[in-house]
């Protein structure tokens, strides 16, 4: 189905076919900005704007929010002043979505007289639909709950912002680990108010709404400390703070234990602790409420050391599996946890929330991978003490969206990045600097490869072309053309004379390529999708594509024939690369997994399981030598992980704060990892040796 976005539109669902609405008779929008296909309301703003589930078709239709901001304003000064302020709410939810636990900002746009912001989707349910499944939440919960979410506001409210909506609804426990994330900052709730002719319009949600912000449109840390309050209230006790405030206004908050009653008790036990927080939380008096998150922290985690003798260690969900349908059950919190909460809020206190680092790797014992193999994968790559530790990486910026791909010159001088902005660009990698960006393609561009004398790029774009480029120069060479799709992939034979190339969906072919006279030398069929990776093996003589039909297929490229297609996946190929013994072959896939493969029997020797989303790159790393070799991939789920691949244990995890990794790169050293992807540092690389 496709949704008009008449924010009016009574009926705005409509069949695929309909250009014009059903109900409205408004013109439909297929795609907004040329890529989200809104399919389902989720929220209304009555009249003033939407909120949809939308597909991003350049990302393998994956599940987005977009936010409709429809000022009904008169003249283009209003409208040119509401664009201004929709772009500086933007900017700032581009910079909050830096925290893990803050949707990512993945685009915003005017489109037909609207505004529109485009922000990750969460998958999970808000604490609200959570309560109605399962009841009401014990003290243990609702302390877990208060040690997840303030360390959440003290990064908010540190960079100037506050939310002014905190309820249940926009509280979404995150269905992969169990966390909370906050939603709906609304970037046209700040808007409405400073737009609408209406005097006296308030953000917020009565019941849940301070004191001081409901009557004079005033917020302040402290105001979404209240409604955090009014929140563990309603989950603690099942009464709707909005339905007593409909009846008696603020007066309940001094009477909140009233509410305490359970069929048969005399009272829902509260510890006097839980309690003076509660009564603290949901003080009227504005001067006599906690003044900030670490505050309430500092009350709920009594007696423990100084923050600077905890040590540094990676949250891991509360959260275990729970029976049939009752969604997540809390575990116990204990004081690790406590401690590793507290650490997180002085990291955010600091403004280093969202930054990229990693964990510190774990030794793991070095098994041969199966046999038969001609030569096993042998041990990850030693990793001398501290290597890896709070390694800070450096962001490169010049990108104005997301980044699709990632190279490095096999000379080890420079990084190439490709991007939907339609550019490539090119960068020193001694000294971060730009040194050319690559125009001339009509669309975004989804890969790139160097050449293996380092010489030339190729390029794929949703153009449909593939672009050939001086590195010397930064022009074109010349351009290959013929597909009937956007090009998806490419790739150069190690002895540079041959490229390959994959394509989307609606022409599923792979391309041979003479380089020297840019004609086409055969073409590949076999695939039923589109294919997003294609690779070369290290002796040249095979090919491995893989594709959204969730096959690989090896291809003989003497004949062009196919050897043998390796199934196994549940969803679509998104990535595969050799390892160095040209007899392993890894692949990353949309359900999350990541297999090692075979070639000699076509066999799976393994799943690699520990991502939460789909595996969008993989890589081998090796420094030196054949024996010292990792497995890299990068994911959805904003991560990057290491791999030992002769026992498919994880070595270490980089949690990239911001944005989804669509791609990963590693520099011809071994001690260089470039990741690109989404979110406001779009392109970072780090070291993995010092």
């Amino acid at each position: 189905m496709l949704c008009c976005v008449n924010p009016d539109c009574q009926k705005p669902l409509n069949p695929d076919k309909n250009n014009y609405c059903h109900s409205c008779k408004a013109e439909l929008i297929p795609l907004l900005g040329g890529r989200y296909r809104p399919s389902q309301v989720l929220s209304d703003e009555g009249g003033f704007g939407r909120t949809y589930l939308a597909e991003d078709v350049h990302k393998l239709n994956e599940c987005c929010v977009v936010k409709q901001f429809a000022p009904k304003l008169q003249g283009t000064g209003p409208l040119t002043k509401a664009t201004e302020l929709f772009k500086q709410e933007a900017s700032r939810l581009q910079e909050l979505a830096e925290h893990q636990q803050i949707p990512t900002l993945l685009a915003y746009f005017e489109q037909n007289g609207y505004l529109f912001l485009v922000q990750q989707f969460i998958n999970g349910k808000n604490l609200l639909k959570e309560w109605e499944t399962r009841g009401n939440y014990n003290e243990t919960e609702i302390r877990e709950l208060l040690l997840d979410l303030l360390p959440v506001l003290k990064f908010i409210h540190v960079r100037g912002v506050i939310h002014r909506d905190i309820k249940p609804q926009n509280i979404i426990r995150r269905q992969n680990d169990g966390r909370l994330v906050l939603i709906d900052f609304g970037a046209s709730k700040q808007l409405t108010v400073t737009v609408q002719t209406k005097m006296g319009t308030v953000i917020g949600s009565h019941g849940y709404t301070a004191l001081e912000q409901m009557q004079d449109g005033k917020a302040y840390p402290s105001s979404d400390l209240f409604s955090l309050g009014a929140t563990c209230f309603h989950l603690l006790t099942g009464v709707r703070p909005s339905q007593l405030w409909i009846q008696q206004g603020y007066s309940w908050v001094a009477s909140w234990r009233q509410y305490l009653i359970s069929p048969g008790r005399n009272e829902i036990y509260v510890s006097i602790e839980l309690g003076e927080v509660l009564d603290k939380l949901l003080q009227l008096d504005i001067e006599k409420r906690y003044q900030s998150p670490d505050e309430v922290i500092a009350d709920l985690t009594p007696g423990l050391p100084p923050l600077s003798s905890l040590p540094v260690t990676v949250l891991t969900s509360t959260f275990a599996a729970s029976p049939a349908n009752k969604g997540p059950v809390p575990r116990k919190l204990n004081n690790t946890l406590k401690s590793q909460l507290l650490l997180i809020s002085s990291i955010l206190a600091l403004g280093l929330g969202g930054v990229w680092y990693f964990q510190t790797p774990r030794k793991e014992s070095s098994q041969p991978i199966s046999q038969p193999i001609s030569k096993p994968i042998s041990q990850p790559i030693p990793q001398p003490k501290n290597a890896l530790e709070n390694y800070f990486p450096k962001p490169l910026k010049g990108h104005s969206s997301d980044v699709n791909s990632v190279a490095f010159s096999p000379d080890g001088k420079t990084l190439g990045s490709a991007s939907d902005d339609k550019t490539i660009k090119l960068w020193n990698l001694a000294s971060g600097e730009e040194i050319h960006t690559l125009e001339g393609h009509s669309n975004w561009i989804w890969t790139i490869a160097f050449s293996p004398d380092s010489k030339m790029l190729a390029s794929g774009s949703a153009d449909k072309t593939i672009k050939l480029w001086n590195l010397e120069t930064g022009k074109v060479i010349r351009t290959l053309e013929g597909n009937t799709d956007g090009v998806t992939s490419v790739a150069f034979s190690p002895d540079g004379k041959t490229l390959a190339s994959g394509t989307a969906s609606k022409d599923m072919k792979i391309k041979l390529w003479n380089l020297e006279t840019g004609k086409e030398i055969r073409t590949l069929q076999g695939h039923t999708s589109g294919i997003p990776s294609v690779a070369f093996s290290p002796d040249g003589k095979t090919l491995a594509s893989g594709s959204w039909d969730k096959t690989i297929k090896l291809w003989n490229l003497e004949t062009g024939k196919e050897i043998r297609t390796l199934q196994g996946n549940p969803d679509s190929i998104l990535s595969v690369a050799f390892a160095p013994d040209g007899v392993t072959l890894a692949s990353g896939s949309k359900d999350k997994t990541i297999k090692l493969w075979n070639l000699k029997t076509g066999k799976e020797i393994r799943t690699l399981k520990g991502h939460n989303d789909k595996v969008n790159s993989v890589a081998f790393l090796h420094a030196g030598s054949q024996n010292n070799l990792t497995l890299v991939s990068g994911s959805s789920d904003k991560t990057i992980k290491l791999w030992n691949p002769s026992t498919g244990k994880e070595i270490s995890t980089l949690e990239t704060g911001s944005g989804y990794i669509y791609a990963i790169a590693i520099s011809p050293d071994g001690k260089t990892i470039a990741g690109g992807g989404s979110g406001e540092n779009i392109l970072k690389i780090w070291q993995t040796i010092q």
